[in-house]
């Protein structure tokens, strides 16, 4: 059996998992198994999004797992064809029916898209979403301590949750330290580096080996310490108990410099920089 998960607060007092379990891929009855069963085992913040086109099963996990709604902290975002005012609202209800659910606690902005430049406009519907009671908490995803800045000034909002690419190879140190400066929960997309040999790191696999643990363990316990919160992927029921068991031992201080230092300058998975880059 699992430790008992660890919990943050976020800025507007909404309390979430130290560790949520990401469903990227994890469509049709094959993701809703997968989603089950990671409710069944422990798992409470569950993160979808409206492009992964899965919110369904999400939804049908929910329905068919033995943990009631209220216990549970289902997150989706908002996808970067919808940002003007009135398609994202449409799109948050839109979300909710898919999911056939009364909220969502945690709603972002996919990708802040720059060149569109609708981002703010976006942010304002789902302050007004949340006034609606569709939602419980709102953040953002991929954003850039220039969007959310702008975010801020426009709007007096501050988001609770900036969820981005974040792995050794790539530790995104100073967008951690902005988040934290501004009472904003940094959470990790690509928390075990999508299979780009990071697994296989000889200094991750002797830490693991020091701690009786496997290299994943290692690493999404390298994210908790620094203050993140990782949303692995897994789909067999081994890796789903295997990455949750992560609070029943510590990495010492050099240990996690050493990861640290793993992290790479062009060390994005695919090169999606949110200056540039833009997801519909």
């Amino acid at each position: 059996m699992q430790n008992k998960v660890a919990e943050i607060k976020l800025n507007d007092g909404l309390k979430i998992p130290a560790v949520g379990f990401g469903t990227y891929k994890l469509n049709g009855l094959y993701g809703v198994d997968a989603i089950k069963d990671a409710i069944d085992i422990g798992y409470r913040l569950i993160d979808s999004a409206f492009n992964y086109e899965n919110e369904g099963a999400v939804g049908e996990a929910v329905k068919q797992s033995s943990v009631s709604r209220d216990k549970l902290l289902i997150t989706s975002k908002l996808p970067g064809r919808h940002h003007s005012y009135g398609e994202a609202i449409e799109t948050v209800q839109e979300s909710l029916l898919r999911a056939q659910l009364d909220y969502y606690d945690l709603y972002l902005i996919h990708w802040p898209n720059p060149r569109i430049d609708l981002y703010v406009e976006a942010w304002q519907a789902l302050i007004e979403s949340k006034k609606r009671g569709l939602i419980r908490s709102i953040g953002v995803c991929n954003f850039l301590p220039e969007h959310i800045g702008k975010l801020i000034e426009e709007t007096g909002v501050t988001p609770s949750v900036n969820q981005i690419e974040l792995h050794p190879y790539f530790n995104q140190e100073n967008q951690r330290k902005w988040n934290r400066e501004h009472n904003i929960v940094t959470e990790s997309w690509s928390p075990l580096g999508r299979s780009n040999g990071l697994l296989k790191e000889e200094r991750i696999c002797e830490i693991a080996r020091a701690h009786n643990k496997t290299a994943s363990q290692v690493v999404l316990r390298w994210h908790v310490q620094l203050g993140a919160v990782p949303i692995p992927k897994a789909v067999s029921k081994q890796h789903q108990v295997e990455n949750l068991n992560i609070f029943d031992f510590e990495l010492s201080e050099r240990e996690m410099e050493s990861i640290c230092e793993l992290t790479r300058e062009s060390g994005r998975n695919k090169n999606q920089d949110p200056a540039v880059y833009e997801e519909l």
